[in-house]
């Protein structure tokens, strides 16, 4: 009877190495390709360092090589890259690009995310590109909302974390 129980196990275990599913979760190929827009309007840091850390756990799980990410910014969202010390300069409450939260970004960027600017916000909101961080005039997309609706019509997932 131990033999035969034996010999299940060895073939289940075979038809797992097989099939892929007693791999660990290294492999990052099971996934394929992606394309995702993150959509960030909002003030919180709190919820913002949150989706940049759900971002970092899609790279983690699919493979920056097998992934096109895009952080689409617009409104309350610009205060994910406005450097606190120029609030004052804008009409924005906060600004929540402190240097944890650069070293964040600059290790998104590394790893290939896009970070986009809305210009509508940037004019109503009177946010020069240098009173942000890591921004310049090829992050400015025309309006946010719109490039959002584009990208999803590229074929981006939408997320709103």
């Amino acid at each position: 009877m131990k033999k035969k129980y034996g010999f299940l196990a060895f073939l289940f275990a075979g038809i797992l190495a097989i099939s892929g599913c007693g791999e660990s979760g290294d492999k990052k190929a099971g996934y394929g390709k992606q394309k995702a827009a993150y959509h960030v309007n909002y003030y919180d840091a709190k919820r913002q360092t949150g989706a940049l850390r759900n971002i970092q756990n899609h790279i983690n799980a699919v493979g920056a090589e097998n992934i096109d990410l895009r952080v689409v910014m617009h409104g309350n969202g610009l205060s994910l890259l406005l450097l606190p010390e120029e609030v004052g300069k804008t009409k924005m409450k906060g600004g929540n690009a402190n240097d944890k939260m650069q070293a964040t970004i600059a290790n998104l960027k590394s790893q290939g995310v896009k970070f986009s600017v809305c210009a509508n916000t940037l004019k109503g909101r009177k946010i020069n590109l240098d009173q942000l961080y890591d921004a310049d005039q090829a992050d400015v997309v025309p309006s946010g909302v719109a490039e959002l609706g584009h990208l999803q019509g590229q074929g981006f997932a939408y997320m709103k974390p």
